[in-house]
């Protein structure tokens, strides 16, 4: 029995020796090293990592994205609008709505949508990139153009700089900084897709809306759209979402000359004097125009002109006989605009698009016929007190 315990630790002990001593180069390396069985590559392979140089290289656009970030992040802000609202089952309760915005002067001015802060009877809040927040006072709103001022009380504001949107190009350079589903300071870029007239959330006619596809959704809303120098060219209002409501690619931003004709009255008047022509009008097509026996083949026809308006006190003449376009009652025997500033204008709508760059109280000039006698006329816009124009 002893024997063969004597036996069996010298072939323990025989095999750790040979073991030991005449292992090939492979082997002896994994048992140096057991680790090495995970290394990429097999059994023995060292892992070997490519890294990037210290200081990261950025190409031209890169740095020019950089820098309008930079430039433009200090000045747009992330506005929260609060409002009871009532619920059937459980009364009245807080809600939250969330948007972007955008600082206009050291003062404390910020521009956004109106839809924004509608209906926010609880108070707006704003908050800066710093991430300091402020109650803001709503100063004024525009319904019509989907426009709101606020104010807040903060020191060393960044404001922004304003463009002039009426030189845009389809296939530029656009950036949008905003405050998308709650994720505040977002950057997204893509080109001016096209410039187009659009009806907002209201049906209200935004003309030469700007289209993009840079990346908007929901919180976007009343952010700026930069060009490439970072100059706030339009506000980032709505997206075509098919129901989605996510970005497809289709946004929409109103023109900032357009909130820049509207900003004097909201900050004076807390709403904007719209300027108006003081009509009831009518457009004219060839086929009528030739039963009217017209001068002209197109234009729009002042059926009547308002008491006290821009253009009784300007001396434009409404219609006074009756008659029937269809069903429609109309009046005949006006002037016949064709022009305004030169421009011509077949239909209200036209004239409305030229008007609205003006305030009231600008001069215009407007080209008509009266019978076949071409005339023009200068006239001041009134303020608009009804829909027509």
């Amino acid at each position: 029995m002893k024997l063969r315990r004597i036996l069996l630790v010298v072939l323990l002990v025989g095999g750790f020796w040979f073991l030991t001593t005449h292992l090939p180069p492979s082997l002896d390396r994994l048992y140096s090293n057991p680790l090495s069985l995970f290394h990429a590559g097999g059994l023995g392979a060292p892992l070997q990592l490519t890294e990037a140089e210290a200081a990261p290289a950025y190409n031209t656009d890169e740095l020019n994205n950089i820098a309008v970030y930079k430039r433009a992040l200090p000045s747009v802000v992330n506005i929260t609008s609060k409002a009871l609202v009532f619920n059937f089952f459980y009364g009245t309760v807080p809600q939250e709505g969330q948007g972007s915005g955008f600082i206009l002067d050291r003062a404390g001015h910020v521009l956004t949508n109106f839809h924004v802060v509608s209906g926010a009877n609880r108070g707006v809040e704003v908050m800066l990139s710093n991430k300091r927040r402020y109650a803001a006072t709503v100063v004024g709103t525009d319904k019509v153009h989907d426009l709101a001022l606020l104010k807040i009380d903060a020191p060393n504001l960044q404001p922004v700089t304003l463009a002039d949107s009426s030189g845009l190009s389809v296939g530029q350079m656009v950036y949008a900084i905003g405050n998308p589903f709650g994720l505040n300071g977002t950057m997204t870029r893509g080109i001016i897709s096209s410039i187009r007239s659009i009806r907002g959330s209201d049906s209200e006619l935004i003309e030469d809306a700007i289209q993009t596809d840079a990346a908007i959704n929901p919180g976007n809303s009343g952010g700026p759209l930069l060009n490439s120098r970072g100059d706030v060219i339009g506000i980032n209002t709505m997206i075509a979402s098919n129901g989605a409501d996510q970005n497809s690619g289709i946004g929409f931003a109103i023109p900032i000359n357009t909130a820049k004709a509207a900003l004097a009255d909201l900050a004076r008047y807390g709403r904007v004097k719209r300027p108006s022509l003081g009509i009831v009008s009518y457009a004219v097509g060839p086929d009528l125009a030739t039963q009217m026996g017209l001068a002209v083949d197109s234009g729009v026809l002042v059926q009547k002109v308002i008491s006290g308006g821009a253009a009784e006190r300007a001396g434009l003449h409404g219609g006074n006989q009756q008659a029937y376009v269809g069903n429609t009652p109309i009046l005949l025997g006006g002037d016949l605009i064709v022009a305004i500033d030169g421009q011509q204008v077949n239909d209200p709508q036209q004239i409305n698009a030229i008007i609205e760059k003006h305030q009231a109280r600008d001069t215009i000039s407007v080209t008509f016929y009266r019978g076949r006698k071409e005339m023009t006329f200068k006239l001041i816009l009134g303020e608009a007190r009804a829909a027509n124009r």
